[in-house]
């Protein structure tokens, strides 16, 4: 037997059983059974007595007789009773839908083990359908018994709890044979962990609670490990190897608009972050750098300072966006901040014009075009560069790596790469998905900003809103309704769009209200918006497509309709829609009286606080890691034990130590890391295709 061996050959499956596993569970080998964790254990150490039995207890283990079976009842109501006694009290024992067979089989007036859920009605405690061993057939050995992760169609066919518990005592049984330890002896002694084999053996069938904590840790530290591993890796061989346009110098388009045409003063942050940035361009090596900011903290005012620098040295410059509305906005900033300068800056979507294409392809062709901002109608073969030299991507998690490596190809050396995101990713998962990345964060909001006061409303204050949402258009304002649907669904009790628009409409008679929605063509998109964005229009009902893409400092109420119905991202990113001029602004969550728990905890959170890494924290305890980076990124966190929520103490660690022994020994060539090597080459290396090690 070894890893590789296919479970069909283990004894008591084979070729029929195989498939069913197969196709159940996604396990075909060896390797695949010993990766087969527990979900939980059945702890049969302790033995309870009747008389210390409390409410809310785990399943628990008592050792006595049963006494008194007899059957109560008729039809379907008809069921199996008896007593059960030790030497300090009696409880019952209940069995419902129980067959002949059964009842035969239970043994009376004998010393047995009773193991299941113990309830308490009517100042009396009974247990449901125990699990019952003659004492004679104790197994002593016994202690913590795994549960696995089962299923009816497996349980119908034999390949229950009993069964995947003797397949993997046999595999066990092999464990020297099977695992190879892969951390060096003083990285273990460091860590404080037992060896590759007791954890396998331990977390399968721990001797005790102890030995499963020690068991646990030790593959938790290994997955976190060779995963930090292998993105400082890939680190190391970009800072290394990725040829890049040194940009040497900041010349007279940087330092003009620094000091003739920069709107506001620069926070700190903004300061520190373009300062890490023009440090990375300086070098002869590409730029491969994250850039996190919450809603309005500036990140568009770093990436055009950015693209000076770049055209100071001779370099042009393109930002992708991964919808039009999105880009439409940066364009539309970057145009205003430029307008008393010679730089050239143009807009490519799939709505361009041909006329207006042909002229960008044209003027960035022959180098007369400095920046480009678009959407993914850059990646076309046709939009080509002179010399690109600073690609900058917004929310990239929107786009695939092969779209992304496309924009690298636009040049013969890879421009400089800048990826912005508005959404605040936590710290854990920042530095699990994100640890090949050099990250900068704007973690400071401009000066003069105030946060935004967000209030959690009920249906019976609607009116109360709606006076209040009048009284700040009195005052010049703007207000934002935002509705989850756009159609009505019999399902989902939502508010929604086209029904309430009326109403809205009824209630501000004499203002003026348009209305954005998705299925709304792009020309008709940008019409609503611009009536909105001019100051036309007083309210703006909408769903959540103004998300991103609408910027108007006037706008100072979001009003969120079934603001139970948006995941907490979502809703930061909707309030990040006001706040954005000099006056106090409002968030008003409106939601139904009846929510659940994750509900309350996503309201609660939003109302406590404006911080949007504190807010991503949350997120993710609710949502998971998975859900946050999207379909295409979560697999790439396909862990067996770790969990980026429960375990940033460990993640951050590893991700020193992988770091810190690099810097020591980069081609893991010492001695003591010969093991690493081996073990990286083997499981790692063509899962992480941009890593490189010789």
């Amino acid at each position: 037997m070894d890893l590789d061996t296919p479970i069909e050959f283990l004894k008591g499956i084979g070729p029929e059983r195989s498939k069913l596993i197969k196709n159940v569970l996604d396990s075909s080998t060896v390797e695949d059974f010993l990766n087969f964790f527990p979900i939980r254990y059945l702890d049969k150490s302790k033995i309870y007595k009747i008389s210390n039995l409390k409410e809310d207890l785990p399943d628990v283990q008592l050792l006595g007789s049963i006494i008194d079976l007899k059957e109560i009842g008729e039809g379907r109501a008809k069921r199996l009773s008896a007593k059960f006694q030790d030497e300090t009290g009696t409880m019952d024992l209940v069995w419902f839908k129980y067959s002949k067979w059964l009842k035969e089989q239970i043994p009376l007036n004998q010393k047995v083990y009773i193991f299941g859920k113990v309830t308490l009605f009517n100042r009396q405690f009974s247990m449901t359908h125990p699990e019952i061993e003659l004492e004679e057939h104790k197994d002593r050995s016994a202690r913590l018994i795994p549960v696995y992760p089962g299923s009816e169609k497996l349980s119908k066919r034999g390949l229950n709890q009993k069964f995947f518990q003797k397949i993997l005592r046999a595999i066990c049984a092999q464990i020297p044979q099977l695992i190879a330890e892969n951390l060096p002896a003083y990285l273990m002694d460091q860590e404080r962990l037992i060896s590759r084999q007791q954890a396998y053996l331990n977390i399968h069938f721990p001797a005790d609670v102890a030995h499963y904590e020690m068991a646990d840790r030790r593959i938790k530290y290994e997955e976190a490990f060779y995963f930090q591993l292998a993105h400082a890796l890939k680190k190391q061989h970009h800072h290394t190897h990725a040829v890049g346009h040194p940009f040497e110098i900041v010349g007279d388009f940087f330092t003009d608009f620094y000091q003739h045409h920069l709107p506001f003063e620069l926070t700190g942050a903004q300061k520190r972050v373009i300062k890490e940035i023009r440090t990375d361009m300086r070098r002869p090596v590409q730029m491969n750098r994250l850039l996190q900011g919450d809603v309005g903290s500036g990140k568009t005012m770093v990436a055009l300072l950015a693209m000076l620098i770049a055209i100071d040295n001779g370099f042009q410059s393109c930002m992708m966006a991964p919808t039009e509305i999105l880009a439409q906005q940066h364009f539309n900033s970057i145009q205003d901040l430029l307008k008393n300068t010679p730089v050239q800056v143009k807009l490519l979507t799939g709505s361009t014009k041909t006329a207006e294409r042909k002229i960008i392809h044209e003027q960035l062709q022959n180098g007369e075009l400095s920046i480009l901002v678009g959407t993914h109608a850059v990646l076309e073969d046709v939009v080509q560069f002179k010399n690109l030299g600073l690609a900058i991507i917004d929310e990239q998690h929107r786009f695939g790596v092969a779209q992304r490596a496309r924009l690298w190809a636009k040049n013969r050396i890879p421009p400089h790469i800048l990826i912005m995101t508005a959404t605040p990713i936590p710290r854990t998962l920042a530095m699990s998905f994100y640890s090949d990345l050099d990250v900068s964060v704007i973690d400071e909001m401009p000066l003069g900003r105030k946060p935004i006061i967000t209030a959690h409303r009920r249906e019976k204050d609607r009116l109360t809103v709606f006076r209040f949402a009048k009284e700040e258009i009195d005052k010049g304002r703007q207000v934002y309704f935002v509705y989850p649907l756009i159609e009505e669904s019999e399902t989902l009790d939502y508010k929604n769009l086209t029904e309430n628009y009326a109403h809205i409409a009824d209630f501000f008679e004499g203002y003026n209200v348009t209305m954005l929605h998705g299925k709304m063509k792009p020309a008709e998109k940008d019409e609503a918006m611009q009536y909105f964005a001019s100051g036309k229009a007083h309210v703006m009902v909408a769903t959540t497509v103004i998300e991103v893409g609408v910027n108007v400092p006037n706008a100072s109420v979001m009003i969120i309709e079934s603001a139970e119905r948006f995941g907490l991202s979502q809703l930061h990113q909707l309030r990040g829609r006001v706040g954005r001029g000099a006056e106090q602004s409002y968030c008003i969550l409106l939601t139904s009286d009846k929510l659940s728990a994750d509900s309350r905890t996503r309201i609660k959170t939003m109302t406590e606080t404006n911080d949007g890494f504190k807010i991503s924290e949350v997120d993710m305890q609710l949502r998971g890691p998975g859900d946050i980076l999207g379909t295409q990124q979560s697999g790439l966190l396909d862990f067996k034990r770790l969990d980026l929520v429960q375990d940033g103490k460990l993640i951050r660690a590893t991700k020193d130590t992988a770091e810190n022994l690099l810097q020591k020994d980069p081609f893991l060539n010492h001695e003591d890391h010969r093991i690493l090597k081996k073990y990286y080459m083997e499981n790692y290396r063509g899962k992480n295709r941009w890593s490189k090690i010789s």
